[in-house]
């Protein structure tokens, strides 16, 4: 039986707020389970998105007390159709630029409200 990916955990101080920009940034929705907060001691200690309500792999934002501190050892990498279009959309909707170390790629380094680096890399074709 093959491994499937159900979701990526990102660790957040608002996992609700971040789950939603994440939600904005990618056109994606909220699928929380109620039942998975039920047992909580805030029910807005986690938030899950995917892109639709039966699509896998999902985000999973989990509260945690710290905030972050270092370069994310895992990122993720999305590639649109137009890269200026979209870092600059990205930048209206609270991204901001962030420099890891990578000199000039092709590719446009980000870090949404809580200072997780993603990369937008270049448009295809």
């Amino acid at each position: 039986m093959p491994l499937i990916l159900e979701q990526v955990n990102i660790d957040a101080r608002d996992p609700v707020g971040l789950a939603r920009w994440w939600a904005t940034a990618l056109g994606w929705v909220d699928v929380t389970d109620p039942a998975d907060t039920a047992g909580a001691d805030d029910p807005e200690d986690l938030c899950e998105i995917r892109p639709a309500p039966d699509q896998l792999p999902g985000l999973l934002f989990i509260r945690v007390p710290e905030g972050k501190t270092v370069k994310n050892r895992l990122h993720l990498d999305f590639r649109p159709d137009d890269q200026a279009a979209e870092v600059a959309r990205l930048l209206e909707l609270g991204a901001r630029r962030v420099d890891v170390g990578q000199g000039d790629p092709s590719w446009t380094v980000l870090a949404d409200p809580e200072g997780n680096e993603f990369c937008v890399l270049s448009g295809r074709g």
